[in-house]
């Protein structure tokens, strides 16, 4: 097998492909151009949608040479494929915008320097709205539509858990959309291979047959697996929502704790899909004796330095080790963690504690925060507050001159006076 499908493999990625031994049969002739989409429906993307791109860095490595679609003129339409109800439509602005926030967050594991590391493959990010938005209805149709068969549309999955909900015809022409996208890559950029969630599968192989059809070339397909963590949860969903890579949608600090507290079960499969370590340093953790915790910590560290850089990863690092032991903390370990800046002023006749825990992440809204006060689990510092109606104010404060508000045993936040 070709060394780099193998390092997939061995990691644990691949699901499926259209054809393995010939795919890395190709793979050990020549380096393969490939691309994986991202549809721009938000301004973040979560850790969920980025397996694909991890393999697209170890692909990437090995020479291989990827294209990072963003889907600039998808993204107005959506894409069924695994969703139960039609997505919000956005408009051409909201696209363009999320477009621009999610090319940063791909460079993260996706070298696209113009002189990449010797050895690596070349990368390129490109929009499909450079090609669909001017597209002209009725040769589209003419020209590629005439290749599909609804029948054969309606057998693949994704079509056929919406037809039970309703599916409209807007996102029934998803799948030729993506097919065309994968036919203009192949005809401009030489592109010979798609990879994608497994939820993709209905749509990468209408790509295969759409380019066979028009230009005999051929090509190639290759998922990988959804990812679930062992509990039952699906991947990239903690207990405030989806875990964003933007900073401003969810803390490094949050993000740290996310990966810190993954089930045992998962850590030695998360360090394989989301990090970048050796197989052989992955496999220290497993022997016995190991503390599971060790490998918690690596992992957390490893997957904040890589998405929010090392500073954010050392100070969420110091943060949490702090917080975790129950100490005094200094200044080193406060900066790491998510905070909000109050004024003075709000100390002098005190803010009602369901309001405090409300702005900041502990509680989303003051039922919340009543709950937790009701349980046992809202803390000022070293206080635990029982009355609801407590008002907080400056006799709360510690030697910093600020607060520190704890949720259970383990959340965490800085409350700055100014």
């Amino acid at each position: 097998m070709n060394t780099a499908l193998q390092t997939l493999v061995d990691r644990g990625f691949i699901k499926a492909c259209t054809d393995f031994d010939a795919l890395s049969d190709l793979m050990d002739k020549e380096k393969v151009t490939f691309y994986v989409g991202a549809d721009p429906t938000g301004r973040s993307l979560h850790i969920g949608h980025m397996v694909p791109f991890f393999a697209m860095h170890h692909l990437q490595k090995a020479g291989h040479n990827p294209i990072a679609l963003v889907g600039g003129g998808t993204a107005m339409i959506g894409d069924p494929s695994g969703k139960t109800e039609m997505r919000k439509m956005l408009t051409p602005e909201q696209v363009q915008e999320n477009c621009k926030s999610i090319k940063a967050q791909l460079g993260t594991v996706v070298d696209f320097s113009e002189h990449p590391t010797d050895g690596m493959g070349k990368a390129i990010m490109l929009n499909n709205a450079d090609w669909l938005t001017d597209l002209n209805y009725i040769t589209f149709l003419r020209e590629i539509g005439r290749h599909f068969s609804v029948n054969r549309m309606l057998t693949f999955e994704s079509y056929k858990q919406r037809l039970e909900r309703g599916l409209s015809f807007i996102e029934f022409n998803y799948q030729l959309l993506q097919s065309y996208d994968f036919y203009i890559l192949n005809q401009e950029h030489g592109c010979r291979l798609q990879i994608g969630g497994d939820d993709q599968w209905g749509n990468i192989v209408s790509g295969i047959e759409l380019i066979r059809r028009m230009n005999g070339a051929e090509c190639y397909g290759l998922t990988f697996n959804l990812i679930t963590r062992s509990d039952g949860h699906k991947m990239g969903k903690s207990e405030k929502g989806a875990v964003f890579l933007d900073p401003e949608l969810f803390s490094p600090y949050d993000f740290y704790q996310y990966w810190r507290n993954v089930n045992d079960d998962d850590v030695i499969k998360f360090l394989k899909l989301f990090t970048f370590l050796p197989l052989e340093e992955i496999a220290q953790y497993e022997k016995d004796g190991v503390n599971i915790n060790d490998a918690k910590e690596r992992l957390a560290y490893e997957q904040t330095r890589i998405i929010h850089g090392v500073e954010e990863a050392e100070k969420a690092r110091i943060a949490a080790k702090a917080m975790f032991k129950g100490a005094n903390l200094g200044q080193e370990g406060r900066d790491g963690m998510p905070s909000i800046t109050i004024a003075a002023s709000e100390l002098e006749s005190g803010i009602p504690v369901l309001d405090l825990f409300s702005r900041t992440d502990l509680a989303a809204t003051n039922s919340d925060a009543r709950r937790l006060v009701a349980g046992g689990g809202a803390w000022v510092g070293e206080t635990r507050i029982d009355d609801p109606k407590t008002l907080i104010d400056e006799t709360y404060l510690d030697g910093f001159g600020e607060m520190i508000l704890r949720a259970g045993k383990k959340r965490y936040f800085r409350i700055i006076i100014a």
